[in-house]
């Protein structure tokens, strides 16, 4: 069920659940059943905080071959601005996921 994602041009392998979709918030958990599984190129079109459900790392490819590692605390959220660009991959020999609440209201001012 791909309903509100219209930021994947590329889909992945990853499973994304919307859990709650209104003017206001989406909130997706993305689940990664194995190493390897990825969300898919995407351009973030919102303001988006990700809660990860599990301790290990995320692989970010960048673009342009550029690769980074990113290390992840369960339940320890971190927030990124609009308009990143990139392919999230599970870098764990474990299935694991995240929550990611994209704030979907412009910013107040």
């Amino acid at each position: 069920k791909n309903e509100g994602q219209p930021m994947c041009s590329d889909p992945g392998t990853a499973t994304p659940t919307v859990m709650i979709d209104n003017d206001r918030v989406r909130v997706t958990e993305w689940r990664f059943a194995r190493r390897g599984d990825n969300t898919g190129w995407h351009r973030h079109a919102f303001d988006y905080i990700v809660v990860p459900l599990f301790d290990g790392v995320l692989e970010i490819d960048l673009g342009n071959g550029e690769r980074v590692t990113a290390p992840m605390q369960n339940g320890v959220p971190y927030f990124r601005e609009l308009g990143v660009e990139h392919d999230v991959i599970n870098g764990n020999d474990f299935e694991c996921a995240f929550v990611e609440v994209e704030l979907l209201e412009p910013k107040p001012g």
